[in-house]
């Protein structure tokens, strides 16, 4: 039983460690916003950590449109 959830913990926390970085890569990338991955992963992302990767791509991106997620309801203005 040991053995199970110290595998199933090594899992969760692989797992959260390579999303969370594919995240981080996201919002602070150069290129473009529109990544579909990325977009998804900050979609999953609880208010605070969501906002602060919104600002992040403002910050870079902020004179084009915005992606989905980090867009007023017209989709034309940043949040």
């Amino acid at each position: 039983m040991k053995t199970l959830i110290r595998i199933l913990s090594t899992i969760v926390i692989a797992a959260t460690a390579v999303l969370g970085f594919r995240w981080y890569q996201y919002v602070d990338n150069r290129q473009s916003p529109f990544d579909e991955v990325g977009i998804a992963l900050n979609a999953m992302m609880p208010g605070r950590v969501r906002q602060w990767g919104c600002d992040r791509l403002k910050f870079t991106f902020g004179k084009g449109l915005p992606p989905r997620g980090c867009a007023t309801s017209d989709g034309k203005e940043w949040k």
